[in-house]
Formats: structure tokens, sequence, C-alpha cells
């Protein structure tokens, strides 16, 4: 297959990437947790789903699940700025499609929810296979999903209110969470196959080249793991 075409159109890209970016992209993306998740259900605001994008790229969590009502809401465009070229979006059809696919990658789903069965979030256990349910704030998690998750969870308070804004709950129980891995040493080993690896790197490092290969339907060129360049052979004949 040749490439030449394509690439020599990226010509300016393919040297502009800075070697100290790379390696920062690449020691990022080492330390992104593919066993720790999050599912926005009818999480809808700007602000809150930037923000809990903001967190989930702090705690090093790769995909955010989601699903919402209005079909007309894009949420990809609406975690907006620099955030979102770090995260994955993964959109469900319905917020039981979306634990059901959960639960079947092996997740422990808990629910973010006021409850008498609730537990302190303190009391889990992080270091396993674990997505965390955060519902809109008004609506809170759909009745239908609360009963399928496998432990509900509160943050305890003190003052006259029981519930934070979806985004400061989100954060509070990320940042338990990365505690608790980074005391086991989770962000000192990658957690993703080398695959996968491989593949989001380049598309961290080269997303207009990405799209259009997709847009092709033709495999990505390797990369120098050391400078970031494309090797010359995918892209010279």
């Amino acid at each position: 297959m040749k490439y030449s075409t394509l690439f020599l159109i990226f010509k300016k890209d393919i040297y502009c990437l800075n070697k100290k970016r790379f390696l920062k992209i690449k020691e990022v993306l080492k330390k992104r947790q593919t066993d720790l998740t999050v599912f926005m259900d009818n999480v809808h605001k700007p602000h809150n789903l930037a923000a809990i994008a903001r967190s989930c790229d702090a705690a090093g969590i790769l995909d955010i699940h989601t699903w919402v009502k209005s079909e007309q809401i894009d949420i990809s465009r609406k975690i907006s700025g620099g955030t979102a070229k770090w995260t994955r979006i993964v959109d469900h059809q319905s917020s039981v499609k979306g634990v059901d696919y959960l639960h079947q990658k092996g997740f422990k789903v808990l629910a973010a929810h006021f409850s008498d069965k609730a537990i302190d979030f303190r009391d889990i256990d992080y270091t396993e296979k674990i997505a965390v349910v955060f519902g809109a704030e008004l609506d809170g998690i759909s009745e239908d999903i609360v009963d399928k998750c496998d432990q509900l969870i509160y943050i305890p308070m003190h003052g006259m209110v029981q519930s934070l804004n979806v985004s400061v709950a989100c954060a509070v129980i990320l940042f338990e969470a990365k505690s608790q891995r980074d005391n086991a040493g989770y962000y000192d080993q990658m957690r993703m196959d080398e695959d996968l690896y491989q593949k989001i790197l380049f598309e961290w490092c080269y997303p207009e080249i990405a799209e259009v290969c997709r847009k092709k339907e033709i495999p990505y060129p390797a990369i120098d793991l050391e400078t970031g360049e494309i090797l010359e052979g995918f892209f010279i004949n």
C-alpha cells in the first residue's frame, strides 16, 4: 500500500511534532487506567461535562461513557477545550444498555446515589475494575438502572444539603480512586495492551492524519517511538 500521496499533504505537520511534547504524550498515555471509568446518565450541561472530563483526564481515565435523552445533544461537542483530545467518548443508546455493556466488559458498576443502601464512597476498593455512574443534578440516576448497579455509594456531608454538584461529586470520588491506585502503583505500569497503546499514541500525536486514515479505511503508519516522527518507509515510495 502506498502512503506517499496521503502523507506528503501533511508533511509540515509530520515534522512539527515537538519531541518534548511527544515524550509528555507517551508518559500520560502509559498512565491511562483502562479499568476505571465513569458513566454519565443524562448529564448534558456543558459546564458539568467539561468539568467531569477534566477530572477524568486528571485521574488518568481513558474512556467516558454517556447516555442522554435527547438525540439532538452531541456530548462530544459539548466537552470542549483541550481535555476532549485526551479522552474517548463512548455513547450508548440507553442508560440500561450502557450499564449492561459495562457489566459485559467486567466492570463492577457503582452508582453515586443517596439511599439507605448506599455506603461511604471511601469504603470501595478502587483497585478493582470499577465504573461509577453519575446522574444529572435535577433528575439523578435513572431508576431503571439503580437496581442494576452492583453498589450504591454516597459522599458523607455535614451541611443542610445532601448532594454536591455532579462534577464536584465526580472529582471527589475519582480522586479517592486515584489515591488508592497511586498507592497500589497502578500509574507506574502501563495498563493497556500494546496494540491499543500504539493506536491511541498515533491518534494523539497526529489526529488529522488519523482521521484521514479512518475515512480511507487504511491502517495508521508506524512512528518512531523515540522521536515521534512517522517512519519514512510508510509515506515515501
